[in-house]
Formats: structure tokens, sequence, C-alpha cells
């Protein structure tokens, strides 16, 4: 159950409008990694937990904190686009500055959602449910969690660097920081899932299924050998066996040959039958 509290987690005031960024915004919160994908990410892992309460409750908190952060990028969003000069058309062809920021506003934030938030990245791409992970194990979700929360701090980083708006920049600092905090909860969980389950997921499957003389080979497909001179090569590796490296192609198959397709498929004719 969900209940709407009527203020922001934060504070979404800009000092002034800004079409132009409210565009760019549009990537942290409807980007692949952004807002809207970490909420639905982590409502569906949560959702999905079996038999861990504690995970699921955590995962549940961050997901209706998540919620928080579309609520307050989709605010800044419709404020950047407040009295902006949208349907100034005639002032814009005068003022070169007003016509520039014009020609780089998102349209759909005039023609579609009437100077408001779009579910979109900030090249109008719509949002995509195929962007979150939620496999149904805590270990391989916790890491495509460090993955999500790492590119969106990325591009919120990259956001702040884009403005000088005071307003804008304070609310992009208390997203870094949150991103900061999520980034070590989810590291923090996987080290305690890998103590518990081992560092390779799934660690259920059983050992007669897995070609192990293939399991911890580097194999060099690349000119040269730099990668022969990684460190970690020559140590062990996370799940306890020895890293080895072989330089050279490698092929343990043999020459791909298939059947003719039946003639009602209408392929090329092989050429053993065009002679």
């Amino acid at each position: 159950m969900f209940k709407h509290s009527k203020v922001l987690q934060y504070p979404a005031k800009p000092e002034r409008p800004d079409p132009l960024f409210a565009k760019k915004m549009q990537e942290i919160l409807g980007g692949q990694y952004g807002e809207i994908s970490v909420a639905v990410q982590y409502l569906f892992q949560g959702w999905n937990t079996r038999g861990n309460e504690t995970y699921k409750d955590l995962l549940m908190d961050t997901a209706a904190e998540e919620i928080g952060h579309v609520e307050m990028i989709a605010t800044m969003i419709a404020r950047l686009l407040e009295d902006a000069p949208v349907y100034e058309q005639e002032k814009a062809a005068e003022d070169p500055v007003i016509g520039s920021i014009m020609g780089g506003m998102n349209p759909h934030h005039a023609i579609v959602s009437g100077l408001g938030a779009m579910p979109e990245n900030s090249t109008g791409v719509p949002w995509n449910a195929g962007y979150i992970a939620a496999s149904g194990n805590l270990l391989a979700d916790m890491r495509a969690n460090v993955n999500a929360e790492s590119q969106g701090r990325l591009q919120v980083a990259r956001l702040y660097e884009m403005t000088d708006d005071k307003g804008v920049k304070d609310m992009l600092g208390f997203l870094l920081a949150r991103d900061t905090m999520h980034q070590n909860q989810w590291i923090a969980a996987i080290k305690d899932l890998e103590e518990k389950e081992g560092v390779i997921v799934p660690s259920t499957v059983p050992k007669e299924y897995e070609k192990e003389e293939f399991s911890h080979t580097l194999y060099n497909f690349s000119e040269g050998e730099e990668s022969a001179r990684l460190d970690w090569l020559k140590e062990v590796a996370p799940d306890g066996a020895a890293f080895n490296y072989e330089n050279g192609p490698v092929a343990y198959g043999e020459k791909p040959v298939l059947k003719p397709a039946p003639k009602q498929s209408h392929n090329t004719l092989p050429d053993v039958q065009r002679t």
C-alpha cells in the first residue's frame, strides 16, 4: 500500500525558467538509468523476493524513496518550463537567445504535456520496462542495482556540470548524495550475500552441469598480449580457483554446416543443387 504525502522529499525550485535544461533533465527521469527505472526495478525486486523479509524491506524502502525522486525531478522539469517563451514565436524570431532556447527544447513539453514532465529520456524516447532487472535472485539483482545507481549518479554529476542554476544544483546535490548511499547499501548487501552464497550467480548450479575446464581461462582474442599484463590474473579468482591465460585463436568446435532448407522456405539453393 502506498500513500501520497503532499510535500516533496527535497526542494525542487530552480532560480529561473530553462526549457533547454528541462529537456536534459528528462534523462535522469525517463532514461534507461533514470529514477523511473530504479523505482520500478526495486519495486519488482521487492515484490518478487521470497523468504527474505530483511532484504524485501530494504528494496521496498528504497523503491518508495525513488518514487519521491521521480516526483522531485518531474516537479523541477515543470518549473523549468514555467514562463518559458514557448508560444512567443514573433519574439523568438527577433531575439536569437530566445530562438536558440526554443530550438533546443523538447517539443513534447509544448505539444504533448502542456509544459510538464514526460516519461521519456532527453531525446524523446519513451521509458521502457525492458530497462529493469528483477530476476528473483537477490545477488544478481543487487549487482544490477549497483550498475543502475552508478550510471544514474554519473548522469546526475554530468548534469550538475551543465548548469549554474543554484536551485537545480541544490536538488542535484541531494540526488548525488542519495545515489552514494544506494551504491554503498547495494555493495554491502552484495558482500553479505556473497559470504552466504558464494560469488558466482547462481550458486545452486550442480557441478556436473558445468564444463569446469573452461571456467577460469581468459582467452586472448586481440592482437598483442596486453591483457596478459592484468595483475589480477596472477591472483586467485574471487571464487577461489586459479586463473589461466591462453593466447592465440581458440576453437573447440567444427566448421558449421547446415542442412538445406525445405523448398517451401524459398531460400537460396545450395551450390550442389545449382550445378
